[in-house]
């Protein structure tokens, strides 16, 4: 059997295996290929609609980490290239690389839940000097009615996917480039979406007493005592603790947020936020749901290291598409493993004193996606040809092993959380 849902798994396998690169000829190599041709068919002509896969791959995140009450994040993130014939590719900001590159750049939406996140949708950035050229955009294999259209645009297109698919988010959030978009905001705003997102400095608004300021601006209404120390999350080592002002604005569900570096009072950002009417939301929430921003890099990262979203070497529009829609779908599965598991083991114990003496188990982190990967690999590849006794002693060993590991994980994070009690006090 060699039709796309066989070599479809075939792909998905190879993007699941540890340290495979996320081209076909390695992907082939490691699957067990003698060569990658059926791999570059399925990318390149094979009949399947990658767009009803990227639909699959969503409703199977929501499914499993539920449809209700989570959250939208906007990003993009870049992918470099040496030539100008990969579709879109050319000079431009890209955020991975903090510079101006020669790059492909995409936008994705993550959905994150309590019980995890991943990435649920992907479009590909075309730069509006692409469309004076219509040559090249067939030869890169655009459709003929392919429109250009703006990051914020096609965040809000994939806003629109997810809420017609079901999904019922409570918040959305992203960086400046999301937040400067009305039409993004007002979108959410109309179907009972809060948000959060972050803006420049150059931001215009309208304060409660009617003046119209920049944001900076705004930064001086703030009293010396209207700072409020919240966190915005956990982190590897301890709570992401800021100073948090926020501003009434002329709306009476809208505030900008201002929030300062401890460590650096001069290091300061700019949020424009939105709660829905009847939704009761403190600064403690607000600042909680601007923290959710960095869910999307940790799918990007995870994404990068673990199922090659970033090494394809295809040039066509297509080809992309369903490269990047395989990754998502092995991420996808990740995710959900990752979650079935930290919904069945105790969050691990963290201090809540400096003082503290550490507990005799401070529990185990939640298995990360890396780590999904590898059990994942070890338990479905390596000792699939075991006699049942030996197999049944290996996967006790890996999982044992695996055990250990995120306990020793956990009580090195305690002790990080402890020393950070410790210099905030």
């Amino acid at each position: 059997m060699t039709g796309p849902a066989h070599n479809g798994v075939l792909y998905l396998r190879g993007l699941l295996m540890p340290g495979v690169a996320g081209n076909c000829w390695s992907i082939a190599e490691a699957v067990g290929l003698d060569r990658p041709y059926r791999l570059h068919h399925l990318l390149e002509r094979a009949h399947w609609e990658e767009d009803t896969a990227r639909d699959v791959v969503r409703a199977f995140l929501t499914r499993h980490l539920g449809a209700d009450g989570g959250v939208l994040i906007f990003d993009e993130t870049g992918q470099a290239k040496k030539g100008t014939k990969t579709a879109a590719v050319g000079r431009q900001y890209s955020g991975t690389m903090g510079r101006v590159e020669n790059v492909i750049v995409a936008v994705y939406t993550t959905y994150a839940t309590k019980r995890g996140h991943a990435l649920i949708d992907r479009d590909l950035y075309v730069q509006a000097d692409w469309f004076d050229d219509p040559a090249q955009m067939a030869t890169a294999g655009f459709p003929e009615d392919h429109a250009f259209a703006t990051k914020p645009a096609l965040a809000l297109a994939q806003a629109k996917r997810a809420l017609a698919a079901g999904i019922r988010p409570q918040w959305a959030t992203g960086d400046e480039v999301y937040g400067r978009s009305r039409e993004l905001r007002e979108f959410l705003e109309g179907t009972g979406i809060g948000y959060v997102f972050a803006v420049p400095a150059n931001h215009q608004l309208t304060t409660s007493g009617g003046g119209r300021m920049r944001a900076d601006q705004a930064l001086h209404l703030v009293e010396p005592n209207g700072w409020n120390r919240h966190s915005c999350g956990a982190g590897a080592k301890g709570q992401r603790c800021y100073d948090w002002a926020w501003i009434a604005t002329d709306h009476p569900r809208r505030w900008l947020l201002i929030r300062r570096s401890i460590a650096d009072p001069n290091e300061i950002a700019y949020f424009y936020a939105y709660a829905p009417e009847g939704h009761p939301c403190p600064l403690t929430d607000l600042a909680k749901i601007a923290g959710m921003r960095w869910k999307v890099e940790d799918d990007f990262q995870d994404s990068k290291s673990t199922v090659s979203l970033d090494q394809t070497q295809v040039r066509r529009y297509r080809a992309w598409k369903r490269h990047v829609t395989m990754a998502m779908a092995a991420l996808a599965l990740l995710a959900v493993l990752a979650a079935i598991d930290k919904t069945s083991h105790p969050a691990p114990i963290l201090p809540d004193d400096p003082d503290q003496d550490p507990p005799a188990d401070c529990g185990a982190i939640a298995l990360t996606v890396p780590e999904a990967q590898r059990l994942f690999h070890l338990l479905t590849t390596r000792i699939c040809d075991l006699p049942p006794q030996a197999m049944s002693a290996r996967i006790a060993r890996h999982l044992n092993w695996s055990d250990w590991r995120r306990h020793h994980q956990a009580r090195a994070r305690w002790h990080h959380y402890r020393t950070r009690l410790a210099f905030d006090a």
